[in-house]
């Protein structure tokens, strides 16, 4: 009830006003069964734009610090982040990951919508980076269906370091489902994993037309905080 509230009464005629958002692609999401909606990443307000303009809930998988802050500042964020289909997990590596993997599987497990950025983290300049395998391994493991999307000019209407939004328009493309059918029982292989996550990306790319950098966008932003350091 509390996401109906949110997306239908609270945010979503918010954030609809202030950025007039397009879609495109509607079609190209099954109505029912399990999902996986791989896009870009350009900006923060990407994971409430994109369940606004869906029909089915969709889930994310955010970081845990969104969930602990102090406070009435951390006892908004920590509700906001979970009307808004957020899911609680730790990035910091090995038992983690895999944990994190499980929260996402058993998403789909119930035949629900979930949504990832293949890169990782939001680009630092606009422009698209190598993606990680763990959402191969998400989809070989579901054999759920995979929608490519693109998130297009949210970094304008909210740049990284930005706390008020700008208004413009944004929006949001759709592509046609990726078969990976090809590759069921091969969730294991690495080779598996990194090619179907590059058919991933190359598909991004296409719909985008953003500049591809083949790196990781982590390596970049560590890079440019050890600078300012």
């Amino acid at each position: 009830m509390f996401y109906w509230i949110m997306k239908h009464l609270i945010a979503g005629p918010l954030m609809k006003t202030i950025f007039r958002p397009w879609v495109t692609g509607l079609e190209n999401i099954p109505g029912t069964g399990p999902v996986i909606l791989a896009s870009n990443h350009l900006s923060v307000i990407d994971s409430v734009i994109l369940p606004l303009m869906i029909e089915r809930r969709v889930y994310f998988l955010a970081k845990s610090d969104y969930f602990s802050g102090k406070g009435v500042k951390g006892w908004l964020v920590k509700n906001f982040m979970l009307a808004t289909g957020q899911l609680p997990i730790d990035r910091s590596g090995g038992k983690a990951s895999e944990a994190s993997l499980n929260t996402a599987l058993g998403v789909l497990d119930r035949g629900q919508v979930l949504g990832i950025y293949p890169e990782g983290t939001r680009s630092p300049d606009g422009r698209m980076y190598r993606g990680r395998t763990g959402v191969a391994r998400m989809i070989l493991e579901s054999g759920a269906v995979v929608c490519p999307v693109v998130m297009v000019d949210t970094e304008k209407a909210m740049p990284i370091g930005r706390s008020v939004p700008k208004i413009r328009r944004i929006g949001t493309l759709i592509g046609k489902p990726l078969d990976f059918s090809r590759f069921a029982g091969m969730s294991a292989d690495r080779f598996v994993l990194r090619s179907v996550t590059d058919e991933i990306m190359s598909e991004l790319h296409r719909l985008s037309n953003q500049e591809y950098v083949d790196i990781y966008a982590s390596s970049v932003r560590a890079k440019k905080v050890s600078a300012a350091g």
